[in-house]
């Protein structure tokens, strides 16, 4: 249980004052649910308001905060018209202060004659006059202080300024407890750093506070790696279920083509840890295309072969049902019962598949998170497979790991790449296998970069590709991170193909109902349709051969790992395959750096790499995704230079106290609250 002192911090946003319906919407937008998420809102940028009690026109361009005197009102003749306020310093210099579309009314009312204000804002030269535009701040004399100096820019959503953030911000610093110290006092001094709640405050004055920012960066880092390495000593402390396959299952298959020197020592690797009676836990990594399915496959016949069942977990409906029918294809004639369970199975068919799991008839499980949910029960569960395992958290593994009466071997994947420097931050608890060679057969997919203002060439591209009897995938813009707008732009889109290309062209989006998505995509398997439209809900696992062709629009509002992605659905077959990737007019120098770095290349682990510098580790996977906890205080330029100092710190508190229970140990406990690893806690509390 969350310890009582840090209860005001994760009150709902709602206890902050002046927050109503109007502005929980913004808020909501931006993530900030709670009082501890807007603490953590840290700012992104500053205002340095300079004080000056005289007008200089050196100080042209820069935001300063002087007091004036209104001395003469100019207003316009139509609504239209700006509102003029000439202003004098205390030394008689002239200053003009102009307001657009405001009422002259409000402006009297804001700037009386012949009284003096504290003015803040951008000081400009228009022609030989000096002026400022629509100041900052207008307040009386006695109102100024605490205005003046340094001013956090926080970002924003439509509907919430900077300046309303920052007043919550305040609310949710006053609510931020002094807690007990869980550095090492050695460390803490050799760095120099504040105490958390002082570093807190300082970050939100100071943007530019260095110290405050490595502190807390630190302490999130810190508190990740402790959790890690609890969960890493946890699954090496519990014995769990040797699994030694016969190779019974495993020589019966037959395979298209002999595995790759990858598979073939990823098996090996796989195959010796689940004969340990200590639990496997294992991350598989491999690019797209690279064949992680077969490796799942081979680890979920050896327990089988070993008288076990085997579970599959996937993130969405699709990619479950995708699986499925790729393990029941390869496991075709052999002594295996493959089943699926997802959130749509219902009534009979769900009841048969549970008495199925239950007595053991059924082999192996393919599911979304229905797998482990309550009234889900396994005769004798000895391996547990996550794929795309950054849509699921440790807690969620966790609760499908205590499915089996002993702990089961754990296999998680991934087709995002990790950089080394992020692994180690967010999976430092697995022994890791990276699967880093193609199949047979595959080919590179070419990329080209190409504007917006060529859109009807890429259609009419798009109209020879299906011509020759090639099917394509058209991925709509990421409008923003909201699956009605999203669906709506792929609706647009596909409404004109049609029109141009008639009923050949299909359409699946978030907001679908399961059968309708199941139903859409078996007619493009089968080639019924030539396009497929879609948001991003094609990211990973739709796997159709003879599609060759992919159109990515607006791919600059995408992250490099989700378009690579993206571009792996394309380029499964034999054939050529091709990525268009459509840019808008206006680039950035990180978006051109992005796409030219995928057209460049197509090696994941180079991308991912790149990534990491580009974006940063909060917003790695593009889209921001459910499951593993992001970090929001660590940029990633401090991320690699942290995390050895912070694993070296937590191992040290962990050989020293296992259990938590000196004073330090307690202050680190309320640290792993704090930042959300509370599953580590979790296993403190069952130890």
């Amino acid at each position: 249980m969350r310890p009582d002192v840090l209860n005001p911090l994760f009150a709902e946003v709602t206890a902050l004052k002046g927050i109503g319906p109007a502005l929980a919407k913004p808020l909501e937008r931006l993530g900030l649910d709670r009082a501890v998420d807007v603490a953590f809102h840290l700012p992104t940028g500053w205002v340095d308001r300079l004080p000056r009690d005289e007008l200089m026109a050196s100080d042209a361009g820069r935001v300063i905060a002087i007091q004036l005197t209104p001395v003469n009102y100019r207003m316009g003749g139509s609504a239209r018209s700006p509102a003029r306020v000439q202003a004098v310093d205390a030394h008689g210099n002239h200053v003009t202060l102009v307001y657009f579309g405001g009422s002259s009314g409000w402006v009297k009312k804001l700037l009386p004659l012949n009284e003096p204000r504290w003015v803040s804002g951008k000081l400009e030269t228009y022609g030989q006059e000096l002026q400022m535009v629509h100041p900052d701040y207008v307040l009386e004399p006695g109102e100024a202080e605490g205005h003046q100096g340094r001013e956090a820019i926080y970002p924003c959503s439509e509907g919430i300024t900077s300046k309303r953030i920052a007043t919550l911000v305040e609310q949710a610093i006053e609510r931020a407890p002094e807690l007990p110290e869980w550095i090492e006092p050695s460390l803490k001094a050799r760095q120099g750093w504040p105490r958390w709640h002082e570093a807190l405050a300082r970050i939100h004055a100071d943007p530019a506070d260095a110290k405050a920012r490595e502190r807390l960066a630190y302490d999130e880092v810190f508190a990740t790696q402790l959790a890690l390495l609890l969960v890493r000593g946890e699954a090496r402390s519990k014995r769990g279920q040797p699994l030694r396959g016969d190779g019974r299952l495993r020589d019966a298959l037959k395979l298209p083509y002999a595995p790759t020197g990858a598979q073939a020592r990823t098996i090996r690797e796989i195959e010796g840890d689940m004969a340990q009676e200590r639990p496997m836990l294992r991350l598989l990594q491999g690019d797209v295309g690279s064949g992680k399915t077969l490796v799942a496959a081979m680890a979920l016949l050896i327990a089988v072969e070993a008288g076990a069942q085997g579970a599959m977990l996937a993130p969405t409906e699709i990619l479950a049902r995708q699986h499925y029918e790729t393990l029941s294809r390869l496991l075709a004639g052999l002594d295996v019962t493959v089943a699926v369970l997802t959130g749509r199975d219902k009534g009979k068919a769900r009841e048969a598949t549970l008495m199925g799991l239950a007595d053991g008839s059924i082999d192996i499980l393919v599911g979304t998170h229905a797998i482990f949910q309550e009234g889900v029960g396994y005769r004798n569960l000895g391996l547990a497979v996550v794929d795309e395992q950054h849509r699921f958290g440790v807690a969620e593994r966790m609760m499908l790991q205590a499915k089996a009466s002993v702990p089961p071997h754990l296999l998680v994947m991934t087709a995002t790449p990790i950089p080394r420097t992020l692994q180690l931050a967010t999976h430092g608890e697995m022994d890791v296998s990276r699967l880093d060679e193609m199949p047979p057969g595959r080919t590179p997919v070419e990329t080209s970069v190409i504007a917006d203002a060529r859109l009807g060439d890429v259609v009419a591209g798009l109209g020879r590709h299906i011509e020759s009897g090639k099917q394509a995938y058209w991925v709509c813009p990421l409008v923003e991170e909201s699956e009605k707008i999203d669906m709506a732009a792929a609706e647009a889109r596909a409404a004109e193909l049609r029109h141009r290309f008639g009923d050949r062209i299909g359409l699946v989006h978030g907001r679908m109902k399961g059968p309708e998505k199941d139903a859409v995509m078996a007619r493009f398997s089968a080639g019924e349709l030539a396009v497929l439209v879609a948001t991003t809900v094609i990211e990973v696992g739709v796997d159709v051969p003879n599609a060759t062709l992919i159109v990515i629009e607006h791919a600059d509002r995408f992250g490099l790992a989700q378009l690579h992605q993206l571009r792996g659905r394309v380029g499964r077959g034999d054939g050529k395959s091709h990525c268009i990737l459509l840019r808008g007019e206006q680039l950035s120098e990180t978006s051109r750096a992005r796409l030219a770095l995928m057209r460049d290349t197509t090696d994941g682990f180079v991308i991912a790499e790149r990534d990491l510098e580009l974006r940063g580790a909060g917003e790695l996977l593009g889209t921001r995704q459910s499951g593993e906890q992001q970090f929001r205080l660590t940029p990633p330029e401090l991320l690699a230079p942290l995390l050895e100092m912070a694993t070296a710190d937590a191992r040290l508190l962990e050989d020293q106290d296992r259990k938590l229970q000196t004073p330090r140990g307690q202050a680190a406990r309320t640290a792993l609250y704090l930042f959300e690893r509370d599953a580590a806690v979790g296993l403190l509390r069952a130890g």
